[in-house]
């Protein structure tokens, strides 16, 4: 129908963007709440409108032709902007007053500050639940989040932000082997390798005047949430963020050794987006975010 009265077919174009995005039309049909059957109709009807096909099926992936792929790269930023325009202009008449969404890169960041302290900014605000979703990627218009608390992620909305936490690291073992050790033990204890941050321990070397001959690596994590039960347990060092493991180090279950803090030279931000539902209590969040890694620092002396 749209072919024959030289109709843009709008919803399918939106389909077939995000099959371009999502690899394949059975994870687009996902990331659309539809069934592969729409999504595929979709395709039909936006091949029958320009006359060629716009995807060559590759198993179970979807490959874009020549043409699919140019059209694709020319109405992706553009159906962004309006779906991001549409979505900040909504007034809802029932706005979800008592819930926000918090979305993160810094997963161990949440696993160990920030989820354990939520209940204190709930009650704070009157009994609010807060909901907490992890992601490395960047974040685009369609997802729906109230704040963003991120280390290496840019926003490109309107946003306002917060510099929550300047990184420092902090090289940390279990008191049964470390107590009492100076910096010299990393020459001979295994320090746990994090492969999601492989920038944190050339950087920590360097400020302690370390070589990597010095060094002997241990264990490989993926991330430091993963590492920490194996310091607290193990025969090993670990060199991680101190706002992850200040608590543990509070708590007596992890010890700093002396001389081993340094500045990553990484910033934590927290943005509070314009197309929040609850912009208020966002920006409130982030403010309250602030004040807990700023008391999440452990003394010098630890």
């Amino acid at each position: 129908m749209a072919a024959e009265h030289d109709e843009v077919p709008l919803n399918a174009i939106r389909a077939f963007v995000t099959i371009a995005r999502e690899g394949s039309v059975t994870r687009a049909a996902s990331a659309l709440g539809t069934t592969q059957s729409s999504v595929s109709r979709y395709l039909a009807v936006l091949q029958e409108y320009f006359g060629t096909d716009l995807v060559l099926r590759r198993g179970r992936r979807s490959e874009l032709t020549e043409f699919g792929r140019l059209f694709a790269n020319t109405v992706a930023e553009p159906l962004d902007t309006v779906c991001f325009t549409a979505k900040r202009m909504r007034r809802r008449s029932q706005p979800e007053a008592n819930r926000i969404v918090v979305r993160t890169s810094l997963s161990t960041f949440a696993f160990s500050l920030l989820i354990p302290n939520l209940q204190a900014f709930s009650a704070e605000m009157g009994g609010i639940t807060v909901d907490v979703i992890s992601s490395l990627s960047p974040p685009t218009s369609s997802d729906h989040f109230d704040i963003l608390i991120t280390r290496d992620l840019s926003v490109l909305e309107p946003a306002d932000n917060w510099e929550i936490y300047n990184e420092e690291l902090v090289c940390v073992g279990s008191p049964t082997h470390v107590a009492g050790k100076t910096l010299s033990i990393v020459r001979s204890m295994p320090i746990l390798n994090i492969t999601s941050r492989p920038d944190i321990l050339p950087t920590w070397s360097r400020a302690m005047n370390l070589a990597a001959r010095d060094i002997k690596v241990g264990a490989r994590y993926d991330h430091n949430y993963l590492a920490l039960p194996a310091v607290m347990t193990g025969k090993c060092l670990l060199v991680a963020p101190e706002i992850v493991v200040s608590d543990l180090v509070r708590g007596g279950v992890l010890q700093v050794i002396p001389g081993s803090r340094t500045p990553s030279g990484m910033q934590y931000r927290a943005y509070a987006v314009d197309r929040s539902d609850n912009p208020e209590v966002a920006r409130a969040f982030c403010r309250w975010v602030a004040r807990l890694c700023k008391k999440a620092a452990i003394p010098e002396a630890a």
